[in-house]
């Protein structure tokens, strides 16, 4: 039967685990009813309004009270769309039917499957704009420090800006050190996938440095340039980083909760233990392994015939990017990712990504996600998922259309 060890081979340690959904974090009247004398955890208080997804799915619920009979096209949170292929889905109808029987059926498998790794002291540094998960967790952690009305950041996190002016990569010469370095490539919400170059340079900058880089790769499969697919394909990466990754977006796992986590056995902290040494015994001690039903799933799509119809169905999504990239370009708009990643990010100078969500989810019905969600940088930028039915991406491409050419009709009879 199907079984993942703790260690692919003797140079790193590999854990599948469930990938995590964040709840809407609900602002909540005082009750008038019994308390305990239990205090609420301090760094909750310090997160900035709900998460960014739910907020998004709430407004959609709003919309659809106002347009009930509106036909909306969410391209916002990122869930994707298409069916698993059936090689896939069938190894967990058939692992999960064995289970009924005597020789089939497995109990706990193994645990391994991190922020709890590395404690509320580290500090921290993140791509600006990135995915907020990374600094909300940081946040509930303690790590974050007090959040800056003025400049829309936290005290304690170090903002790498990451735009179209340096090419989606940091200047690191006036990065400040940190010990903990979160970098996505390909970028969520950007979709720029880092050159070998740029991630050379930062492999040099955290071994100079002493820093870890936590190397989140979820979007690799979609790379389909010469880009790294994987951190630990730059000499020396294996003694400054871990790399994550999932099933959700290579697969089609978003319901089914599968992910990956590398930490190389030459990963050592100060004082020249080994990392992998507690991130072993923190995931047997928090967590009891992911479903063997997922796994059998896991080990399905890396199969040769399972890779390959997963890889249609990138190729599917990948497709219905390069849609999304040409109808914005035509507007006029300046249009990033959308080749080595399922999002487009398109620039709207001037204006509140807030603003442009919300004009465009009035007056076509399409659910986009604001910049803004994802750090001070993408405060004029809106991104589009190409997770979608190809007639819903085409139909949403002529509902831009028609939005923004009238706009600029009307922008050019003003001047």
């Amino acid at each position: 039967m199907y079984k993942l060890s703790a260690c692919c081979s003797m140079t790193c340690g590999i854990s599948f685990q469930p990938k995590m959904v964040l709840p809407s974090l609900r602002v909540q009247k005082q009750g008038n009813g019994h308390c305990t004398n239990v205090p609420r955890n301090v760094n909750l208080e310090k997160l900035q309004n709900n998460y960014l997804f739910p907020e998004i799915s709430k407004r959609e619920l709003n919309h659809l009270d106002k347009y009930p009979n509106a036909r909306v096209i969410s391209l916002g949170i990122g869930d994707t769309t298409e069916p698993i292929p059936q090689k896939i889905s069938l190894s967990m109808a058939n692992y999960a039917c064995a289970l009924s029987t005597a020789d089939g059926y497995r109990g706990y498998g193994a645990e391994q499957g991190n922020q709890l790794l590395l404690g509320s002291k580290v500090t921290i540094a993140v791509q600006d704009p990135s995915f907020p998960a990374y600094i909300d967790s940081s946040v509930i952690i303690g790590q974050a420090g007090d959040y800056q009305d003025k400049t829309g950041k936290y005290q304690n996190i170090e903002y790498m800006l990451c735009g179209p002016e340096n090419n989606f990569f940091p200047d690191l010469a006036t990065t400040p050190r940190t010990d903990i370095i979160f970098f996505c490539s390909p970028n969520n919400p950007t979709g720029h996938a880092a050159t070998r170059t740029q991630l050379k340079q930062l492999v040099r900058f955290a071994r100079d440095n002493g820093s870890i880089i936590i190397f989140d790769s979820a979007y690799a499969a979609y790379i389909t340039d010469d880009s790294p697919k994987s951190i630990f394909e730059i000499p020396g990466a294996k003694e400054v980083a871990i790399e994550i990754s999932s099933f959700s977006k290579f697969a089609g796992f978003t319901g089914v909760r599968l992910g990956w986590t590398v930490v190389p056995e030459e990963l050592l902290f100060s004082s020249g233990f080994p990392v992998i040494n507690d991130f072993n015994r923190i995931v047997c001690t928090c967590f009891n392994g992911a479903s063997n039903i997922a796994q059998a799933g896991g080990l399905a799509c890396l199969s040769s015939e399972g890779f390959q119809a997963i890889h249609s169905v990138i190729d599917y999504y990948k497709e219905n990017a390069k849609i999304l990239v040409e109808t914005f370009a035509s507007l006029g708009l300046k249009v990033y990712g959308g080749v080595n990643a399922p999002y487009v990010w398109v620039h709207f100078p001037g204006s509140n990504s807030w603003s442009v969500f919300t004009e465009i989810l009035e007056k076509t019905h399409i659910i986009t996600v604001p910049g803004s969600g994802f750090g001070p940088a993408g405060a004029e930028y809106i991104r589009i998922s190409a997770f979608g039915h190809r007639e819903r991406i085409i139909e949403a491409s002529r509902r831009l259309e028609n939005l923004f050419s009238k706009r600029e009709a009307l922008f050019n009879f003003v001047e």
